[in-house]
């Protein structure tokens, strides 16, 4: 193993795995994310596909690494609720969510020259019943137009929730930390 590189550009991932104090490098996954999107999936297929496809295109480029991807899907029933892009999606999103449980899924896939470990977690998010004045507010402040389902939970987002369920705090962030840190031992990886 020469490295330790996450298959991404989120600061929130880079943050979360800076606690397990490891050296590591960052790298665009560089995926057509929209393209898988537009594939036959279900919330759980689709995180774990494009967490996969970002492990895998780091991976090439570094196939002497351990490469983590990670992807994320907010979704009531089969509707997938994406990063909103603007304001104004941000709103509408929030709108279908208030007052309702949603399944936060966060991915994982760990390329390495001995193969590919996947996992994923997943976590019922059950959102306030929110006014019209709440979400402005929220979107006003906490801008989320790029986390899927309009909320940044590590900031002001954890003011929309009324209850959180979940085996690790750190996956609805992004990053499953403890599964991830039994992984990366699992293949060597030196952690406590």
């Amino acid at each position: 193993m020469k490295g330790l590189v996450l298959g991404s550009t989120s600061r929130y991932r880079r943050s979360l795995l800076e606690r397990l104090r490891l050296p590591f490098t960052t790298a665009a996954p560089e995926v057509d994310e929209d393209s898988v999107k537009r594939g036959n999936h279900t919330p759980l297929t689709l995180a774990q596909d494009l967490a996969r496809k970002k492990a895998e295109a780091v991976f090439a480029r570094h196939p002497e690494a351990v490469v983590i991807g990670s992807d994320q899907t907010a979704c009531v029933g089969s509707k997938v609720y994406d990063k909103p892009g603007s304001i104004d999606n941000a709103i509408a999103q929030l709108r279908e969510l208030r007052g309702k449980e949603h399944l936060l899924i966060t991915a994982v896939a760990i390329a390495y020259r001995g193969g590919l470990v996947e996992f994923k977690d997943t976590t019922r998010m059950l959102m306030r019943d929110l006014s019209e004045h709440e979400i402005a507010r929220y979107v006003r402040n906490d801008e989320p137009i790029h986390c899927a389902g309009s909320y940044k939970i590590e900031g002001l987002g954890i003011s929309l929730f009324e209850r959180i369920d979940g085996q690790d705090h750190t996956a609805i962030m992004g990053l499953p930390l403890m599964r991830l840190s039994r992984e990366l031992r699992q293949i060597g990886v030196p952690l406590p």
